[in-house]
């Protein structure tokens, strides 16, 4: 993977401007720490960090191609999984290629066919390319939103990039943020909604959406949508085509240039994608998978099961590890670290963020990549499958609010008064539930159970899966590790999203239907084991550390964040009991360590992005 940045202005002399592209540029190195290319030709700036996966010799980029007399430039971030295809079929049609990366099949494919191009990917990815014939710049990114892409039309130019960070060092881009972006930093976050990139200046190019930029202004698209349709397969042949389609992709995302591992928790989701890729490795002869596990120092000390977390992971690990003979690799994270790494996991994401559950991320990608450079993972199985508790529970399912997120008024009570007037935040998030729920494809006539089950799978793909996934990109491209996620291919979400609700649930199972599909690949006990979320610590030195840093922020007069909080309320809910509670105010794994984690992480990123509030 990589970073890419850029900006594009018709009455100005970018020759001048390239510091600040170098500056744009190097402030992604993360994402790409083999190299880095600028290039300008005005109006237009373009800027590049590698991570080399494929052909790592030739695709350096910005890559350019001349077709007669038209040029055209590429920056691009990301993997085609069907270039082998894309690749036959354009020389069929004349095209020439220096290289082996998919790089240039990308941009042969734009040249070949233009925008339409992306109708064509499979993959994940977002791209800029500059197109001298037609002067403009084409910007498009994958269906689901694996990879990110932020811009801003800022006065007569657009400045884009893969995070935040690269935009705000832009003169006219400032971090500053209104209404809206505190609304959605204090009740919808650590989520975002679609589109929004929190910053008053800043937009997110939205997944399946594409960009055209040029002197008639910005034009945005979706390019592809989830769409609703009839279910005409019956129970084994809908089995056999779910195992099929995930074997596919699986298979095209183990291609690369360099170290391949897979994560595994001892769950259905990885422990299966681990079980394919050996079977795939035997057969293929490439040897023996390595793969990697995280867990926190003294963990199983401290571990108390719950509704949400009912077992521990490690045992099941070993289980997988003996089962499949693995070149497996424990990592622990001791509590320091993780509280720690709490900053540092703020700015890899530019924003506040699911605390450390990014922090433990973070660091597990960075031992990671000290033996591979790309990871498959078995993110996103939950969203598309229906394995979340909340598909199951009447009380979430019936909540009226995205179920992830169902603590809204705790949450609005944190605020001072003045700013809960200002950002209105209980309307806000109603809002925004309402959106989501009449934007979803329903059926001509469907009602009922399959309404609402239709709807929860809709939110769930398109709300909550991509706050994990830019957990997903952030922490593991900040550590320049390539993470792959073979649940997000566009056909296999697209066919199960249309399977009936009763289907999904064969075997009265969460997930019933991988659970059959799978049949065979995995062990039964780990087949039908019941479903522990991403491991996090439960060590209360981890509870007393952020508390404290939350007291500390509230007794220092100069903490910007107390203009819009609460402090008495803060306080109070320090001392109560209630601070160490297991039920969770987002998601499945923030609950009460993680509020004053995630308040911490709100104060550090004001001040460290000097974050105007107007």
């Amino acid at each position: 993977m990589c970073g890419i940045t850029g900006f594009i202005q018709w009455n100005r002399d970018l020759t001048q401007e390239s510091e600040l592209l170098v500056r744009m540029t190097d402030s992604l190195s993360n994402r790409g720490p083999d190299a880095s290319g600028t290039w300008i030709s005005n109006p237009c700036a373009f800027g590049h960090r590698r991570l080399s996966v494929m052909d790592p010799e030739n695709g350096a980029q910005p890559m350019h191609a001349l077709q007669g007399d038209t040029s055209y430039t590429v920056v691009y971030n990301g993997e085609l999984y069907n270039a082998p295809e894309l690749k036959k079929e354009l020389l069929q049609r004349g095209h020439h290629f220096r290289t082996q990366c998919d790089t240039e099949v990308l941009l042969a494919s734009y040249i070949e066919w233009g925008p339409a191009c992306v109708d064509r990917f499979n993959g994940i990815f977002a791209f800029a390319i500059w197109d001298g014939g037609r002067e403009q710049v084409f910007i498009a990114r994958d269906r689901l939103g694996v990879k990110p892409l932020f811009y801003s039309n800022a006065k007569d130019a657009l400045v884009f990039g893969s995070e935040p960070k690269s935009l705000l060092l832009h003169p006219d881009v400032e971090a500053a943020v209104g209404p809206e972006g505190l609304a959605e930093v204090f009740i919808v976050g650590p989520a975002r909604t679609p589109g929004h990139g929190v910053y008053s200046s800043l937009n997110e190019l939205k997944p399946a959406h594409a960009l055209i930029f040029n002197r008639n202004g910005i034009r945005t698209y979706a390019y592809w949508k989830l769409e609703s349709r009839p279910h005409e397969h019956d129970l084994d042949e809908t089995a056999a085509e779910v195992r099929r389609l995930l074997q596919d992709t699986l298979e095209r995302q183990l291609a690369s240039d360099v170290p391949v591992c897979s994560l595994l928790s001892g769950g259905l989701d990885s422990s299966a994608l681990s079980a394919l890729a050996v079977d795939y490795y035997n057969r293929t002869g490439q040897g023996q998978v390595s793969t990697y596990s995280v867990d926190y120092v003294d963990n199983a000390k401290h571990f108390q099961a719950h509704s949400f977390q009912p077992g521990a992971d490690g045992p099941w690990i070993q289980r997988m590890v003996d089962e499949l003979k693995t070149d497996h690799h424990w990592i622990e994270i001791e509590n320091g670290e993780l509280v720690h790494a709490l900053n540092q996991a703020m700015i890899v994401r530019d924003l506040p963020g699911m605390a450390d559950v990014d922090s433990s991320l973070y660091l597990f990608c960075k031992e990671i990549k000290k033996g591979a450079t790309v990871a498959i993972s078995g993110e996103a199985a939950d969203e598309v499958f229906g394995g979340y508790p909340w598909f199951h529970r009447d009380e979430m399912l019936n909540s009226g609010t995205f179920p992830w997120s169902v603590a809204p008024d705790m949450r609005a009570g944190l605020l001072s008064p003045d700013v809960r007037e200002w950002i209105r935040p209980l309307d806000y998030l109603a809002d925004r539930y309402s959106d989501a729920v009449a934007e979803t494809p329903l059926l001509d006539g469907e009602t009922g159970k399959a309404a609402q089950m239709r709807v929860m799978s809709y939110l769930n793909i398109t709300r909550f899966m991509p706050t994990l996934l830019d957990r997903k990109d952030r922490m593991s491209m900040g550590a320049g590790l390539e993470v792959r996620v073979p649940y997000c291919d566009h056909r296999l979400i697209q066919y199960v999203f249309n399977i009936p609700w009763e289907m999904k649930i064969t075997g009265g199972r969460e997930k019933g239907i991988l659970r059959k599909a799978l049949e065979g690949v995995l062990p039964d006990d780990v087949l039908y084991r019941k479903k522990s979320p991403y491991p996090k610590t439960h060590n209360p030195q981890y509870l007393a550390a952020v508390k404290q840093q939350v007291l500390d922020i509230l007794d220092d007069a100069t903490s910007p964040i107390l203009p819009l909080i609460d402090k008495d309320q803060i306080r109070k809910l320090a001392s109560s009991p209630d601070a160490s509670s297991n039920l969770p105010w987002f998601g499945q794994l923030m609950s009460g360590p993680q509020l004053f984690a995630y308040l911490t992480q709100i104060n550090s990123w004001l001040r460290t992005y000097k974050v105007a509030i107007r």
